[in-house]
């Protein structure tokens, strides 16, 4: 099974910081730690799995052997098992079948091409823009050739120079009982070729980082978590090796006024109290414009009024969710000597007969009667 992306498991962008990088190994290890979940497997392997690529990418050298080469640049048994992009199964049996049967490779690891890996990007969008969709330019990093040696990785005016380990085979030769194995080189990782006067602007890697700029369409009803796929805008393939892709990951802002849930949005609607007594008309905003919806009299805290098809239409859905306003009855403040006058002069006239005027309350206080026996 491939390994993830050290960036996709810590969920940060390729060009993050080292403190952005910190911050979020924390809040997994923390969230994973095994002594926090004791029964659980899954949680274990996550823990592992984030502490791998913390320690991988807060290494400012190993983190740039990442960026070059992948998880071959950093893990001494990927070239044994075949060179990024390819399990060890298919590597080593497939020199051996491929010598067997006429049909190998001839050049050995030099001829290898492996795809260049998948990169994630995390992209903050406005709930307006998710269910509208829209478009948007995103600066990615991005590992290019090398200008100053052409991607060779040797300084100007040499040469890379055939490995001494494999004689420029790119593989070397390994004796497990009947069979003969052949493995990647572990010195020029299958290149055949090693660079001893490596070049100053690309430190030998014959690929420097730069920025490039993209543009990302958001289509209408995305949702958190959901992922956009570029093709082919993901880290450079290694010996011609096609591009890997670029994954754009949503994450929606919180809103002022609504909350998502699916295709149904949500809201609370702050009343006055006399408009809960008596009923009224008041105005609603949504995301198509201001709507009214009529209050009927005696109206309580916690009802729901739904609005048909005034939510959002998701990527995969035929039909737009409902906008559901919950009220919210508001209690008067800064009250002035006439509104509480008029306020202790209710509540007087609710007392002669509160069963008929509040009758919630009375149902009440006979449940807690019957809950202490009195």
């Amino acid at each position: 099974m491939a390994k993830r992306d050290f960036y996709e498991i810590l969920g940060v962008n390729r060009d993050a910081s080292d403190d952005e990088i910190k911050k979020s190994y924390r809040k997994l290890a923390m969230k994973f730690h095994p002594d926090r979940n004791p029964d659980s497997k899954d949680a274990e392997e996550k823990f592992k799995e984030a502490k791998e690529a913390y320690e991988m990418l807060s290494d400012p050298q190993k983190r740039a052997a990442y960026d070059s080469y992948g998880h071959a640049g950093v893990d001494p048994s990927a070239a044994a098992a075949g060179g990024a992009g390819m399990g060890g199964f298919e590597g080593m049996f497939g020199e051996i079948f491929g010598d067997i049967f006429g049909g190998g490779r001839g050049g050995g690891g030099r001829n290898s091409v492996y795809r260049g890996a998948d990169l994630r990007y995390n992209l903050e969008v406005s709930l307006e823009e998710a269910a509208r969709g829209t478009e948007t330019r995103i600066r990615i990093p991005t590992m290019e050739e090398c200008e100053t040696c052409h991607g060779t990785g040797a300084k100007s005016g040499t040469q890379p120079k055939t490995c001494p380990t494999c004689a420029g085979h790119g593989q070397v030769r390994m004796q497990q009982g009947f069979f003969s194995i052949q493995q990647t080189c572990p010195k020029c990782h299958g290149s055949g070729k090693v660079i001893t006067d490596p070049c100053g602007t690309c430190g030998g890697a014959g690929r420097t980082k730069k920025q490039k700029t993209l543009s990302v369409k958001i289509p209408a009803g995305v949702d958190e978590g959901d992922r956009i796929r570029l093709s082919g805008e993901g880290e450079a393939g290694v010996n011609g090796g096609p591009n890997g892709d670029l994954y754009v990951v949503i994450h929606i802002r919180e809103h002022a006024v609504f909350t998502r849930d699916q295709n149904d949005l949500h809201c609370e609607m702050p009343i006055s109290f006399t408009t809960a007594a008596l009923g009224g008309e008041i105005e609603i905003p949504t995301l198509d414009g201001a709507a009214k919806i009529r209050i009927p009299a005696e109206t309580q805290t916690g009802k729901v009024f739904r609005l048909r098809g005034k939510g959002i239409k998701g990527v995969r859905s035929s039909t737009h969710g409902d906008l559901l306003c919950h009220v919210m009855i508001e209690t008067p403040v800064n009250l002035t000597a006439r509104q509480r006058e008029l306020l202790e002069e209710l509540e007087s006239i609710n007392e002669r007969d509160g069963a008929h005027h509040n009758p919630k309350a009375k149902s009440w206080m006979e449940k807690v009667k019957d809950f202490f026996g009195t």
